[in-house]
Protein backbone atom coordinates (compact mmCIF):
# COMPACT_ATOMS: atom_id res chain seq x y z
CA UNK A 1 0.00 0.00 0.00
CA UNK A 2 2.91 2.38 0.61
CA UNK A 3 4.09 4.73 -2.14
CA UNK A 4 7.50 6.22 -2.91
CA UNK A 5 6.52 9.25 -0.80
CA UNK A 6 4.36 7.78 1.97
CA UNK A 7 4.97 4.57 3.92
CA UNK A 8 1.54 4.46 5.58
CA UNK A 9 -0.46 1.27 5.35
CA UNK A 10 -4.09 1.09 4.34
CA UNK A 11 -6.21 2.20 7.27
CA UNK A 12 -3.48 4.33 8.86
CA UNK A 13 -4.90 7.59 7.48
CA UNK A 14 -8.28 9.09 8.33
CA UNK A 15 -10.88 10.13 5.76
CA UNK A 16 -10.12 13.78 6.56
CA UNK A 17 -6.57 15.14 6.45
CA UNK A 18 -5.39 18.57 7.54
CA UNK A 19 -2.38 19.71 5.48
CA UNK A 20 -0.03 22.44 6.64
CA UNK A 21 2.96 23.11 4.43
CA UNK A 22 5.50 22.64 7.21
CA UNK A 23 5.91 19.05 8.47
CA UNK A 24 6.96 20.43 11.87
CA UNK A 25 3.64 22.23 12.06
CA UNK A 26 1.95 18.90 11.36
CA UNK A 27 3.89 17.42 14.29
CA UNK A 28 2.92 20.34 16.53
CA UNK A 29 -0.77 20.08 15.60
CA UNK A 30 -0.82 16.33 16.20
CA UNK A 31 0.89 16.56 19.57
CA UNK A 32 -1.14 19.60 20.71
CA UNK A 33 -4.66 18.96 19.46
CA UNK A 34 -5.04 15.23 18.81
CA UNK A 35 -5.44 12.45 21.36
CA UNK A 36 -3.08 9.47 21.04
CA UNK A 37 -1.50 10.58 17.76
CA UNK A 38 0.40 7.90 15.86
CA UNK A 39 2.94 8.78 13.20
CA UNK A 40 2.32 7.10 9.84
CA UNK A 41 4.98 8.73 7.66
CA UNK A 42 8.57 9.93 7.91
CA UNK A 43 9.66 9.59 4.27
CA UNK A 44 11.62 12.72 3.25
CA UNK A 45 10.75 14.05 6.73
CA UNK A 46 7.22 14.76 5.50
CA UNK A 47 5.61 13.85 8.79
CA UNK A 48 2.07 12.47 8.98
CA UNK A 49 -0.01 11.56 12.04
CA UNK A 50 -3.43 10.17 12.84
CA UNK A 51 -5.20 10.73 16.14
CA UNK A 52 -8.56 11.50 17.67
CA UNK A 53 -10.34 14.84 18.00
CA UNK A 54 -13.47 14.73 20.16
CA UNK A 55 -13.66 11.01 19.49
CA UNK A 56 -13.32 11.29 15.70
CA UNK A 57 -10.31 10.11 13.73
CA UNK A 58 -8.39 12.92 12.01
CA UNK A 59 -5.03 12.93 10.22
CA UNK A 60 -2.54 15.73 9.71
CA UNK A 61 0.33 15.68 7.22
CA UNK A 62 2.75 18.20 5.78
CA UNK A 63 2.52 19.08 2.09
CA UNK A 64 5.85 20.80 1.50
CA UNK A 65 6.26 24.01 -0.48
CA UNK A 66 4.57 24.64 -3.80
CA UNK A 67 2.14 23.04 -6.19
CA UNK A 68 4.32 20.13 -7.36
CA UNK A 69 4.75 19.01 -3.74
CA UNK A 70 1.15 19.27 -2.58
CA UNK A 71 0.14 17.91 -5.96
CA UNK A 72 2.00 14.65 -5.26
CA UNK A 73 0.94 14.23 -1.64
CA UNK A 74 -2.72 15.14 -2.09
CA UNK A 75 -3.08 12.97 -5.21
CA UNK A 76 -1.70 9.95 -3.36
CA UNK A 77 -3.88 10.61 -0.31
CA UNK A 78 -6.97 10.78 -2.50
CA UNK A 79 -6.16 7.81 -4.74
CA UNK A 80 -3.99 5.41 -2.72
CA UNK A 81 -5.30 6.02 0.80
CA UNK A 82 -8.99 6.68 0.08
CA UNK A 83 -8.99 10.10 1.75
CA UNK A 84 -12.21 12.03 1.08
CA UNK A 85 -11.40 15.50 2.44
CA UNK A 86 -8.22 17.56 2.56
CA UNK A 87 -8.17 20.92 4.31
CA UNK A 88 -5.06 22.95 3.64
CA UNK A 89 -4.06 25.04 6.66
CA UNK A 90 -1.31 27.39 5.59
CA UNK A 91 0.23 30.81 5.75
CA UNK A 92 -0.18 33.64 3.26
CA UNK A 93 1.13 37.07 2.41
CA UNK A 94 -1.52 39.79 2.30
CA UNK A 95 -1.86 42.12 -0.68
CA UNK A 96 -3.94 44.60 1.34
CA UNK A 97 -3.66 46.51 4.60
CA UNK A 98 -7.17 45.28 5.44
CA UNK A 99 -5.73 41.88 6.35
CA UNK A 100 -3.50 42.02 9.44
CA UNK A 101 -0.97 39.54 10.77
CA UNK A 102 -2.82 36.62 12.33
CA UNK A 103 -6.07 37.20 10.44
CA UNK A 104 -7.86 34.11 9.10
CA UNK A 105 -8.71 33.94 5.39
CA UNK A 106 -11.07 31.26 4.10
CA UNK A 107 -10.38 30.71 0.41
CA UNK A 108 -13.39 30.95 -1.93
CA UNK A 109 -11.25 30.37 -5.04
CA UNK A 110 -7.63 30.43 -6.20
CA UNK A 111 -6.36 32.38 -9.22
CA UNK A 112 -3.05 31.35 -10.76
CA UNK A 113 -0.93 31.63 -13.89
CA UNK A 114 0.49 28.18 -13.08
CA UNK A 115 0.42 25.47 -15.75
CA UNK A 116 -0.35 22.76 -13.16
CA UNK A 117 -3.96 22.04 -14.16
CA UNK A 118 -3.32 22.44 -17.89
CA UNK A 119 -0.39 20.01 -17.92
CA UNK A 120 -2.04 17.53 -15.58
CA UNK A 121 -5.52 17.33 -17.11
CA UNK A 122 -5.75 19.88 -19.99
CA UNK A 123 -7.73 22.31 -17.81
CA UNK A 124 -6.69 25.80 -18.93
CA UNK A 125 -8.79 27.69 -16.37
CA UNK A 126 -6.95 30.32 -14.35
CA UNK A 127 -9.25 29.76 -11.37
CA UNK A 128 -9.71 26.61 -9.31
CA UNK A 129 -12.37 26.34 -6.62
CA UNK A 130 -12.71 24.40 -3.37
CA UNK A 131 -15.44 21.88 -2.71
CA UNK A 132 -18.66 23.79 -2.11
CA UNK A 133 -19.54 21.38 0.69
CA UNK A 134 -16.23 21.78 2.48
CA UNK A 135 -16.04 25.55 1.96
CA UNK A 136 -19.53 25.98 3.42
CA UNK A 137 -18.62 23.81 6.38
CA UNK A 138 -15.47 25.83 7.14
CA UNK A 139 -17.44 29.07 7.06
CA UNK A 140 -20.16 27.57 9.24
CA UNK A 141 -17.63 26.41 11.84
CA UNK A 142 -15.91 29.82 11.88
CA UNK A 143 -19.26 31.49 12.48
CA UNK A 144 -20.39 28.93 15.06
CA UNK A 145 -17.24 29.42 17.13
CA UNK A 146 -17.25 33.19 16.62
CA UNK A 147 -13.84 33.30 14.93
CA UNK A 148 -13.29 36.43 12.90
CA UNK A 149 -12.48 35.63 9.28
CA UNK A 150 -12.52 36.90 5.71
CA UNK A 151 -13.73 34.91 2.72
CA UNK A 152 -12.04 35.73 -0.57
CA UNK A 153 -9.92 34.93 -3.59
CA UNK A 154 -6.23 34.20 -3.29
CA UNK A 155 -3.26 34.08 -5.66
CA UNK A 156 -1.55 30.68 -5.89
CA UNK A 157 1.93 31.33 -7.20
CA UNK A 158 4.67 29.05 -8.52
CA UNK A 159 7.24 31.68 -7.55
CA UNK A 160 8.30 32.85 -4.08
CA UNK A 161 11.07 35.26 -5.11
CA UNK A 162 9.67 37.52 -7.85
CA UNK A 163 12.05 39.91 -9.56
CA UNK A 164 11.02 43.59 -9.22
CA UNK A 165 10.36 44.12 -12.95
CA UNK A 166 7.95 41.12 -12.96
CA UNK A 167 5.76 42.25 -10.05
CA UNK A 168 2.11 42.86 -10.96
CA UNK A 169 -0.76 44.43 -9.08
CA UNK A 170 -2.40 41.06 -8.40
CA UNK A 171 -4.79 42.64 -5.90
CA UNK A 172 -6.37 45.10 -8.35
CA UNK A 173 -5.92 43.11 -11.57
CA UNK A 174 -7.23 39.77 -10.34
CA UNK A 175 -9.04 40.52 -7.08
CA UNK A 176 -6.67 38.40 -5.00
CA UNK A 177 -6.42 39.32 -1.32
CA UNK A 178 -3.28 37.34 -0.51
CA UNK A 179 -0.71 34.97 -1.99
CA UNK A 180 0.32 31.39 -1.20
CA UNK A 181 1.69 28.52 -3.29
CA UNK A 182 -0.47 25.40 -3.01
CA UNK A 183 -4.26 25.77 -3.18
CA UNK A 184 -4.66 25.89 -6.97
CA UNK A 185 -3.11 22.41 -7.32
CA UNK A 186 -5.00 20.97 -4.36
CA UNK A 187 -8.34 22.19 -5.72
CA UNK A 188 -7.49 20.87 -9.17
CA UNK A 189 -6.65 17.40 -7.84
CA UNK A 190 -9.84 17.25 -5.82
CA UNK A 191 -11.95 18.26 -8.82
CA UNK A 192 -10.30 15.73 -11.14
CA UNK A 193 -10.69 12.90 -8.62
CA UNK A 194 -14.19 13.74 -7.36
CA UNK A 195 -12.96 14.50 -3.85
CA UNK A 196 -13.31 17.45 -1.46
CA UNK A 197 -10.73 20.15 -0.70
CA UNK A 198 -10.72 23.50 1.08
CA UNK A 199 -8.14 25.98 2.29
CA UNK A 200 -7.77 28.05 5.43
CA UNK A 201 -4.95 30.58 5.62
CA UNK A 202 -3.45 32.72 8.35
CA UNK A 203 -1.78 35.98 7.33
CA UNK A 204 1.90 35.63 8.23
CA UNK A 205 3.22 38.51 6.13
CA UNK A 206 1.81 41.78 4.88
CA UNK A 207 3.34 42.67 1.53
CA UNK A 208 2.12 46.27 1.81
CA UNK A 209 3.36 47.12 5.30
CA UNK A 210 6.25 44.58 5.18
CA UNK A 211 5.32 43.16 8.59
CA UNK A 212 5.96 39.46 9.08
CA UNK A 213 5.79 36.63 11.64
CA UNK A 214 8.83 34.66 12.74
CA UNK A 215 9.32 31.05 11.60
CA UNK A 216 8.58 29.92 15.17
CA UNK A 217 5.30 31.85 15.17
CA UNK A 218 4.35 30.20 11.87
CA UNK A 219 5.01 26.75 13.32
CA UNK A 220 3.30 27.13 16.69
CA UNK A 221 0.55 29.74 16.40
CA UNK A 222 -2.34 29.94 13.91
CA UNK A 223 -4.67 28.64 16.64
CA UNK A 224 -7.91 30.08 15.20
CA UNK A 225 -7.28 28.52 11.79
CA UNK A 226 -6.54 25.17 13.41
CA UNK A 227 -9.72 25.31 15.47
CA UNK A 228 -11.84 25.93 12.36
CA UNK A 229 -10.15 23.06 10.54
CA UNK A 230 -10.50 20.61 13.43
CA UNK A 231 -14.13 21.51 14.08
CA UNK A 232 -14.82 21.12 10.36
CA UNK A 233 -13.18 17.70 10.35
CA UNK A 234 -15.25 16.70 13.38
CA UNK A 235 -18.49 17.81 11.70
CA UNK A 236 -17.99 15.81 8.50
Amino acid sequence: MSTAHNHANKGDIAKTVLMPGDPLRAKYIAETFLENPKQFNTVRNMFGYTGMFKGKEVSVMGSGIGMPSIGVYSYELFTEYEVDHIIRIGSAGSYTTDLKLGDVLIVKDAWSDSSFAKVQNLDDSEIQVPSEKLLSCCIEMAQKHEIAHTVGRIHSSDIFYVQPHAVKDWYNEYGTLAVEMESFALFSNAKVLGKHAACLLTISDNLVTHEHMSSDDREKTFTNMMKIALETAFSL
